[in-house]
């Protein structure tokens, strides 16, 4: 969407405050011998009190609140009673709502505890890609050269970054235009960031694959070439300058 008055504004802020909220509650909730089922039932409820809308489930019908996904798991994993998170796993979660007719999405990987798996070079390349990708973009500048920012500091840090999985528009509904935000340079990609356009801005870094792939459930996506993956993601309102973070509040 692109804001046009300042209730526009307001009514992304207020969501955004929300998921983001979620987020950092969630990443704090989350513990070892917890099954992803009560992390997700916990942020659902969070949801709930704040009067948000699940957006996953109320537009693909999603079998959770949120999307958790735990190591080789990229994205869009399923809440399970028979998930039981464990020390030192890499976990990702997905938080994204509706609030009065405004939308708002935002996500991050961390780990479970202790990093007695290594993962944490992994973890803080994407953040640290997402907050430098996110202080180059401006009204006008191409999409493509910052999916070639993405991918070229993805590949100076030891690490590729998938390509079938981008960021995309939002505010009046959880996808819009742009529809692909990509994390490499799509030179056919001839699309510029528009001032005070919405934009959900996702990395997506990978230690092995390229591609995510669908699995055996219909939802949750793994790597065509296993290893890991770390996601990290905030919603922005696209100015002049430097963008604003409406999720900001996450923490990432």
């Amino acid at each position: 969407m692109s804001i046009t008055t300042a209730a526009e504004l307001d009514g992304m802020k207020k969501i955004s405050e929300v998921v983001a909220n979620t987020l950092k509650a969630m990443r704090e909730y989350a513990k070892p011998g917890m099954s992803t089922l009560e992390l997700d039932e916990f942020g659902g409820r969070l949801l709930q009190q704040n009067g948000a809308k699940s957006a996953p489930r109320s537009t693909y019908n999603f079998p959770g609140w949120t999307c958790i996904s735990i190591n080789n798991e990229i994205a869009h994993g399923v809440p399970s009673a028979e998930k039981i998170l464990k020390e030192g796993d890499l976990i990702n979660i997905d938080v994204s709502a509706e609030l009065n007719g405004f939308w708002s999405d935002n996500g991050g990987s961390f780990i479970i505890g202790n990093d007695i798996n290594g993962f944490q070079k992994l973890i803080n390349t994407s953040k640290q890609i997402l907050q430098s990708s996110i202080n180059r973009i401006k009204g006008g500048v191409r999409i493509s050269e910052i999916g070639l920012f993405i991918e070229t500091q993805a590949k100076k840090s030891g690490f590729r970054v998938i390509k079938n999985l981008t960021g995309h528009g939002i505010g009046r509904s959880l996808h819009e235009a742009p529809e692909e935000i990509a994390n490499f340079c799509d030179r056919f990609n001839h699309t510029r960031f528009r001032k005070n356009s919405v934009v959900a801005i996702e990395t997506f870094i990978s230690t092995s694959s390229t591609m995510a792939e669908t699995g055996a459930d219909g939802w949750t996506l793994t790597g065509n070439r296993g290893g890991f993956v770390a996601q990290h993601e905030h919603t922005i309102v696209i100015t002049d300058d430097k963008p604003i973070i409406l999720t900001i509040e996450n923490g990432i």
